[in-house]
């Protein structure tokens, strides 16, 4: 809103994250359509935006939000089930920006192409997790076109230029957060771009002060003084406040009663979110008695061998096996 006071004509690209899962549904940033905020225009299909319609600014802007499968399939009636839909999908963007170029611009003003999508060759960011299978991937081709001055890109979390040295600039800025411990070591920026027509200049200013990300993993090989070991293992107190924290600890299975988690949480008080994955480690492999074969023991034997390997209290342990020995005799019984 500060940027609407100020009079700075801003253009507001929906995203995957602002779209609600059911069709048809209100996105995220429709209230600014709803309330007629001044200087800002969101844009929620593909779109060509000539002078007129950005309040007089000498350039044009070629506009590629969001695009679901499910939601190209309905608006261009595709077949739902065709194996190759992401490309008949593409083949119409390429088409739709193809046209805009050819027909549409301008050829004295600079061409801007603002796009939420993954292009092919970007690196991924910890959000790459999400989007495996569900993420329509346009080509180089379309993004890298010399008839664009700029593009603008969003959905990929880290920064990068995808045409570096090169025009038009093709720049996914990145998060100006880390999402996740999967960007814990990347730096956030933001971009400002000088765009003229047949020449952009662009400039990285790295964010300060961006939430810190901590993520340690710690094997205990020695029992004594395991609180120390985990203090040892994170930042010190003062960086970890207001941080998101996650320590990975592998430790044999026996020694989880020497693991105090309340003095650890007590350390890493200051921490906006602390996350401790414990991973007790057991034998690789359980041997059985004597001379003993697999075959010649009964079900809660072998439940009993296996129970015992894995330290298991006798009380719970014996729970365990009374619970087995009944649900055995009721399958024996049918």
């Amino acid at each position: 809103m500060r940027l609407s006071r100020a009079g700075i004509p801003t253009l507001l690209l929906v995203g995957n994250h602002d779209l609600s899962p059911a069709l048809g549904r209100a996105h995220a940033l429709e209230n600014f359509d709803t309330l007629d905020v001044p200087h800002v225009k969101v844009v929620d299909r593909p779109v060509f935006l000539g002078s007129q319609d950005l309040e007089g600014l000498p350039l044009q802007v070629l506009a590629l939000p969001w695009i679901s499968r499910s939601g190209m399939i309905a608006h261009l009636g595709l077949e739902a089930n065709a194996a190759q839909v992401y490309e008949q999908i593409e083949q119409r963007l390429v088409e739709l920006v193809d046209g805009w170029l050819e027909e549409k611009i301008d050829p004295a003003l600079p061409v801007i192409l603002t796009a939420h999508c993954s292009v092919q060759g970007a690196q991924y960011g910890g959000e790459r997790t999400v989007m495996l299978g569900s993420d329509l991937v346009v080509s180089g081709a379309l993004v890298k076109d010399p008839r664009l001055d700029y593009v603008a890109l969003g959905h990929i979390h880290k920064a990068q230029d995808l045409n570096e040295g090169a025009h038009p600039p093709v720049v996914y800025p990145g998060s100006i957060e880390r999402v996740d411990f999967g960007e814990a070591a990347d730096e956030k920026y933001f971009v400002i771009a000088s765009v003229e027509r047949g020449r952009t200049q662009v400039e990285w200013r790295r964010l300060a002060h961006v939430r810190p990300f901590f993520d340690r993993l710690l094997r205990l090989s020695d029992q004594q003084d395991i609180t120390e070991q985990l203090r040892q293992a994170l930042p010190a107190s003062i960086q970890m406040k207001d941080a998101i924290v996650r320590l990975v600890l592998e430790y044999p299975c026996e020694w989880e009663a020497s693991i105090d988690e309340a003095a650890l949480r007590e350390y890493t008080g200051q921490c906006l979110e602390f996350h401790l994955v414990k991973r007790p480690q057991a034998e690789g492999r359980i041997r059985l008695p004597g001379d003993q074969a697999v075959g010649s023991l009964t079900h809660l034997e072998l439940l009993d061998i296996y129970l015992r390997a894995s330290h298991i209290e006798p009380e719970p342990a014996q729970q365990l096996l009374s619970l087995a020995d009944q649900v055995i005799r009721g399958v024996q019984a049918d």
